[in-house]
């Protein structure tokens, strides 16, 4: 396989996996490995947890490739797999007391669309976020997450959580709502 990217779908390097050539997968594990490891850092504290699990995450779906639908999207279908085994680690795992973040003061408006970027130079304040998020019900901290820091849309998010684009939408903006409560709450007296 050469060294540069390929300009194939994910759907179809997968399709080549299914039809034996499994030395594709590499590509799609190397598109994937870093969003996996973002995505899942959003969700749990510990980074050498989170690395491997997601090497569980590309390893299941290699195992399991023959199971994915070509005519889909193969980015719903990869993310469903970590969304899994992310919950299963959350569910194996203590949570971590929050320390103080003050929401006001970076997230003026609690709009999440470029708060990536926005606290690319703030290491705390990104840190501080995450806790908030992570001290967020499972169920509303999923979907901004896979929205507004993923960048996935509300079908798509609907088919990695395998929940109607309704409840989606419904999610985020009480997640939203619940962030804002939370980040509120961590503040100092």
């Amino acid at each position: 396989m050469e060294n540069e990217i390929s300009p194939l779908t994910d759907e179809v390097i997968a399709a080549k996996v299914q039809n034996g050539d499994v030395e594709t997968f590499a590509v799609l594990a190397g598109r994937y490995r870093q969003k996996l490891i973002r995505y899942g850092n959003k969700l749990v504290f510990n980074n050498s947890e989170v690395e491997d699990t997601v090497q569980e995450v590309l390893l299941k779906a290699f195992r399991y490739i023959q199971s994915f639908d070509a005519g889909q999207k193969f980015s719903p279908w990869i993310y469903r797999i970590a969304h899994n085994e992310f919950i299963n680690l959350g569910k194996k795992r203590s949570r971590e007391l929050l320390d103080f973040f003050d929401p006001e003061t970076f997230l003026p408006h609690l709009g999440l669309k470029d708060l990536a970027e926005n606290l690319s130079g703030n290491e705390w304040a990104r840190e501080m976020l995450n806790e908030c998020l992570d001290n967020l019900d499972i169920k509303y901290q999923e979907p901004l997450v896979l929205h507004y820091l993923e960048g996935f849309g509300y079908k798509e998010v609907g088919q990695i959580l395998k929940i109607p684009t309704g409840t989606v939408s419904i999610r985020i903006a009480r997640g939203l709502a619940k962030l804002k409560v939370i980040c509120k709450s961590s503040k100092p007296l």
